[in-house]
C-alpha cells in the first residue's frame, strides 16, 4: 500500500477497501475527462442533488447522501467501473462512496472552495498536514 493510500485510510477511517476506494476517487476527481472535482459538483447538482454536494463543498455541515443517491448521481456505468477496480460488488461500492465521497469532497475544499489544479497534490498536502 502507497503513503496516500497509508494516509488516507488514516485520515478517514474505516475498512481495507477505503484506501483504494479513495486513490479511485482521487483519479476520478483529477480527471480532465470527467472534469475534475467541479464536474462531480455539477454533474451531481444536475441529478438534484446540488444541496447536498454543496454542503460538502462548503464550511458547514456535511448533508449525509444514500447508496441510491450515488448510484443515481454518478450512474451505473460510473459505479461499474469503481467496483471492477476494486473487486467489489456495485452494492459495496455504492455504500462505501456513500460515506467516503462526502469526506473527501470536504477535505479537499477546505476553504469552501471548488480547487484549481492538481487536486493529487493537493489532497496529498492536505493529507500530510493531518497526519502532522
Amino acid at each position: 500500500m502507497g503513503l496516500f493510500e497509508t494516509l488516507a485510510g488514516k485520515v478517514l477511517g474505516g475498512g481495507k477497501q477505503q484506501p483504494n476506494l479513495v486513490n479511485e476517487l482521487m483519479g476520478l476527481l483529477n480527471s480532465q475527462q470527467t472534469g475534475g472535482i467541479s464536474g462531480l459538483v455539477e454533474k451531481l447538482s444536475g441529478k438534484g442533488l446540488g444541496d447536498i454536494v454543496n454542503s460538502w463543498v462548503g464550511t458547514g455541515q456535511n448533508l449525509p447522501i444514500t447508496p441510491q443517491q450515488i448510484q443515481n448521481g454518478l450512474g451505473p456505468d460510473v459505479i461499474k467501473q469503481l467496483a471492477s477496480k476494486l473487486g467489489i460488488n456495485t452494492d459495496q461500492a455504492t455504500k462505501q462512496l456513500s460515506n467516503i465521497l462526502p469526506k473527501v469532497v470536504d477535505k479537499l475544499t477546505p476553504d469552501g472552495q471548488i480547487p484549481q489544479g492538481d487536486l493529487m497534490a493537493k489532497g496529498m498536502d492536505l493529507l500530510k498536514g493531518l497526519m502532522k
